[in-house]
């Protein structure tokens, strides 16, 4: 059996033992020798061409275009949205808000029941504002430009009814944007604004979701990649924290909302399948949030929250799952939740949209026919025309053939009419003739008519 060789970069030609390639598979056969798609055809290379360099050069073109990434974050006021986005990315996207005293300027009076007069916020008669903040960050000369859309306000209302609906129509307002620039002559510049990833603030509450949280991710999960955060994981024990994310999953399930989960490719290495895991395994994730440093007992410092029982740190898996998020969101699969918004949940609204506007894809475009089939098609939809085209000529000849033979029997029975006219006119002067006839015969004179008496009497000078 001949030695294959394998190509390195400086040209060189390796020898590899019984003709296999270093990854045991024959260099020059296809794998695949039963039947099905069509098999992958390995060529040995005689020396180095040069395309295993591509991926370097996407990197080089991704690295010097940048990044652009969009997330939103909802939840309730209090829930440490803002901070959460701090520590996610390391620097102060928000800064600390300061707290407004409750005075008779922000507060005003609302009547419950008609009776009690309650004092609450104004803020909370409004619709939740979308606020986006978009910063430039880099980190090791990589340029992440970074939209955080945050919700303030939204499931503070007294009367949270159809609170989702500004969030649902601000992501397909971008959603709108995206296809009017795809749409463009120029087409150079688009600027990708579409949401990528929602993280969805949940109450510690550790009984199960309300219906506020469920009604929203319901109405949201087919228009964007839904990530289930609970926030200020630090108030319920670990114990509370398992029951808390079992009830959750199985509410998730039980209403069919789909969450995005990791995706795990063929060919992968363990590892990479066993990180994946252990990411699915995290969701919902319990998190907490600090972007201060604080000291540990044993004189490390370290971002977290100081309480009188120990220090909660951010960073540690052991005290929360911050660091799979970040893992998740930041690390890992932040391509692949820009490539599911764009391929999947952007796509499905796309098609729905056009179709919606009466925009139909036609079917054999971009497919592949076998042109005797497509010639016998072409007949067979040709003869269908001649059919209904001999059929529309018959339904025109025999409705003119019905009007003329209407007008036709129109004119007989005209013809008919204006003959018995006729004939009853000659038998009426038949039977006068008779009438004068018979009076000659029988030797009476004919009774002249009036106007004939007086026009004898003037000429022979007599008067009546």
């Amino acid at each position: 059996m001949s030695d294959s060789y394998v190509s390195s970069r400086n040209g060189d030609l390796s020898p590899t033992p019984n003709g296999t390639a270093p990854n045991g598979s024959s260099p020059s056969l296809p794998n695949n020798t039963t039947g099905g798609p069509s098999p992958i055809i390995r060529k040995k290379l005689m020396g180095y061409v040069g395309f295993a360099n591509l991926p370097n050069q996407v990197h080089r073109k991704s690295v010097r275009k940048g990044f652009q990434f969009t997330v939103m974050v909802v939840g309730e006021s209090g829930l440490g949205k803002s901070t959460l986005v701090n520590t996610l990315f390391n620097t102060t996207l928000y800064p600390p808000r300061s707290l407004l005293r409750p005075t008779q300027s922000t507060l005003r009076l609302l009547p419950l029941r008609a009776s009690v007069p309650v004092m609450i916020p104004s803020r909370l008669a409004t619709t939740p504002l979308l606020n986006p903040s978009t910063p430039d960050i880099e980190e090791n000369g990589v340029r992440l430009r970074l939209t955080v859309v945050d919700t303030p306000g939204f499931g503070d209302f007294v009367n949270n009814d159809d609170s989702w609906k500004p969030i649902v129509e601000n992501i397909e307002s971008r959603f709108d944007s995206y296809l009017e620039q795809e749409n463009r002559v120029n087409r150079q510049k688009i600027t990708d604004n579409r949401v990528h990833a929602c993280l969805y603030f949940i109450q510690p509450t550790g009984h199960a979701l309300k219906p506020l949280d469920i009604e929203f991710m319901r109405r949201l999960h087919t228009k964007v990649n839904l990530i289930p955060v609970i926030a200020k994981a630090d108030t319920l024990t670990d114990d509370e924290v398992a029951e808390f994310k079992a009830r959750i999953l199985a509410d998730i399930a039980y209403h069919n909302i789909h969450i995005f989960q990791a995706p795990t490719y063929e060919n992968e290495d363990e590892e990479t399948i066993a990180e994946a895991e252990e990411i699915a395994s995290k969701i919902p994730f319990a998190v907490v949030g600090s972007d201060k440093v604080v000291a540990t007992p044993d004189g490390r410092e370290v971002r977290g929250r100081s309480y009188p029982w120990g220090v909660i740190e951010v960073d540690n898996e052991e005290h929360c799952d911050f660091v799979k998020l970040r893992q998740m969101l930041v690390r890992t699969y932040m391509e692949e939740l820009r490539e599911y918004t764009n391929d999947v949940l952007y796509e499905n609204w796309r098609t729905e949209k056009l179709l919606s506007m009466g925009v139909a894809q036609d079917s054999s475009v971009f497919k592949e026919v076998n042109p005797a089939l497509r010639m016998q098609e072409e007949r067979v939809l040709h003869e269908a025309k001649l059919a209904k085209m001999e059929a529309e000529m018959k339904m025109v000849f025999q409705q003119k053939v019905q009007e003329k033979e209407a007008k036709l029997k129109q004119s007989e029975e005209e013809l008919y009419a204006r003959h018995r006219e006729m004939k009853e006119s000659l038998e009426k002067q038949r039977q006068d003739l008779e009438d004068k006839k018979r009076k000659i015969e029988n030797g009476r004179p004919l009774t002249p008519e009036k106007g004939t008496v007086s026009s004898t009497n003037r000429l022979f000078g007599r008067r009546g």
